[in-house]
């Protein structure tokens, strides 16, 4: 079975998303798990033996009824955890559609996991089928795409007004903090950047034609109209700063995860201080039917890639068994065959073998192909009882033939 627990900003408070990522910690270094942390979701992947069901060590009780998850924590089984990678890298189950950096954010989770320990083979197929359906989606949606950074200064525009030629500070020098200060400046702000490691910030004004200003970047500065945050950690702002921030009616986006903005200036703040969960309900911008429609194909020809694989994958050790029977056979007819006709010189037995194993080869051929391309399963197991070969498959076997069951990916 294919598991995945999700945790989406759309369903579950981030406080409890990180909660819930410290429970998946000791789960995150299994080779037969992946966890996935964005600012918005917090998802880990299983690969579990069998098709049961399973509870998570750490995460559910077995003891409770329904194997109960955490509130708002969604279970994924086999296709439908497919599907939902699979969209994840495709940029369509974000708050920003078609967003670049989720499929940034997967591919360095992936690398940092396969960095860190061998990785199930399951899993790691799964991850690369969803980059490859991702690299390729991205190709097909209009460029720039916009970002998180663009959906937090839409909320500072529609609070305050346009920002062109009005100060806007960007805390971080990260991917996120470089992705705002790019879309500051295409909308003409004055924008200034700080950050926890001064040289960072320097650079990155140095590079955007900006100004970099000192840690945390609000003594010496014109009142913002607004702030961008996207660091680790925390931003910290003394008690008269938090107050000059208040009455200046500034806006503040945080797009940290865990919240970067303490409790005191978010309370002080109020409406006018937003967190990255709330631009998970932000409405999704239409994509056209076309392209909506190119993009489902992807999804499902992605998993049915992935299924194909996973069944062959499954059908491998079938495939084996079956090979080494025959050729045990064989080999048993052919020294029956000598010892009928002892005078057979060395080229007529050597004629006799090489007709032996063309014969085998060309009755097998086409069962080969078909236990091959076998999408169901049932050629699989009628080779077994029909040949009273052993089972005993490898990893993910147990649950490869769930996966057809979704009309959306198999």
């Amino acid at each position: 079975m294919l598991l995945a627990l999700v945790a989406h900003a759309r369903d579950v408070p981030g406080r409890e998303r990180d909660r819930f990522a410290e429970r998946l910690g000791d789960l995150a270094g299994r080779t037969d798990a992946v966890l996935v942390r964005t600012c918005q979701r917090v998802e880990l992947y299983l690969a579990v033996p069998g098709n049961t069901d399973p509870a998570v060590p750490g995460v559910t009780d077995p003891a409770v009824p329904g194997n109960t998850d955490p509130p708002g924590v969604r279970r994924l089984v086999d296709a439908d955890a497919v599907e939902h990678l699979i969209r994840v890298a495709c940029g369509l189950d974000s708050a920003v559609l078609g967003e670049e950096q989720v499929l940034h954010q997967v591919r360095a989770v992936l690398a940092g996991r396969a960095a860190a320990a061998p990785l199930d083979g399951v899993l790691d197929r799964l991850f690369q089928i969803a980059l490859r359906a991702g690299r390729r989606a991205q190709a097909w949606y209009p460029h720039p795409r916009p970002s998180l950074a663009d959906a937090a200064l839409d909320e500072i525009e529609k609070r305050r007004g346009p920002v062109a030629g009005e100060p806007v500070l960007i805390v971080g020098a990260g991917r996120m903090g470089r992705l705002a200060v790019r879309a500051a400046v295409l909308r003409g702000a004055a924008v200034m950047v700080t950050n926890r490691t001064p040289e960072r910030a320097s650079a990155l004004a140095s590079s955007a034609g900006v100004r970099a200003v000192p840690w945390p970047g609000l003594d010496v500065i014109p009142e913002p109209a607004g702030v961008v945050v996207a660091v680790a950690g925390r931003w910290p702002l003394q008690a008269r700063v938090r107050d000059r921030l208040q009455a200046s009616g500034a806006v503040v986006v945080d797009l940290s995860s865990p919240a970067a903005v303490d409790a005191a200036a978010r309370a002080a703040l109020g409406q006018r201080c937003l967190s990255v969960d709330e631009l998970a309900w932000r409405p999704a911008t239409g994509l056209g039917a076309a392209l909506e429609q190119r993009l489902d194909t992807l999804v499902q020809d992605s998993g049915r890639d992935y299924c194909r694989w996973l069944r062959t994958r499954q059908g491998g050790p079938t495939i084996h068994r079956l090979t080494r029977a025959a050729e045990q056979r064989r080999q048993a007819e052919v020294a029956w065959l000598r010892r009928r006709l002892p005078d057979l010189t060395e080229r007529e037995a050597a004629l006799v073998e090489q007709m032996s194993r063309r014969l085998v080869a060309g009755l097998l051929h086409q069962p080969y192909r078909a236990l091959h391309d076998d999408d169901s399963g049932v050629l699989l197991s009628a080779a077994r009882q029909l040949f009273a070969l052993p089972t005993g498959e490898s990893s993910g076997a147990g649950w490869a033939q769930a996966l057809p069951g979704s009309a959306r990916v198999g």
